[in-house]
């Protein structure tokens, strides 16, 4: 009876979160990739999104060509829920001196324009899920 009810809420959830794409799509907004962005534009969407997710990042580095495509994926399984950018910490040096940044990849996960989380390196996709989904 108890996993009835549990589904019931399940699909209830499923069906508010489809509809809300849904609109968000409708209206445009819905953001599948991951976005480059400098200092003012990552200021812009950290204000502007509830739940931004930034790698910084530099072309040289083989970790963060290694996660790439993961955040990729990220950004389509979470569109309309989560917002990515990616930061080029060579062409925003400032951005990377006020977050701290002393290794990359950098992965900082923002709410409501505050960091509230953060992992140095490579990590799997299921870790990086996890760390959203508590902030969802």
């Amino acid at each position: 009876m108890s996993e009835d009810r549990e589904l019931e809420r399940i699909k209830e959830r499923k069906l508010r979160e489809m509809l809300r794409k849904a609109e968000e799509k409708a209206r445009g907004v819905v953001i599948d990739k991951p976005i480059p962005v400098d200092e003012e534009q990552f200021e812009e969407i950290i204000r502007k999104h509830e739940l931004v997710f930034a790698d910084f990042w530099a072309a040289w580095c083989g970790p963060c060509r290694m996660i790439a495509p993961i955040i990729e994926e990220l950004a389509r399984e979470y569109a309309g829920k989560v917002v990515f950018v990616k930061v080029d910490v060579d062409r925003n040096r400032r951005l990377a001196m006020k977050f701290g940044i002393m290794s990359i990849p950098t992965l900082i996960l923002f709410k409501n324009g505050k960091p509230v989380d953060m992992v140095i390196g490579v990590y799997p996709k299921p870790a990086l899920e996890q760390i959203i989904n508590q902030y969802l």
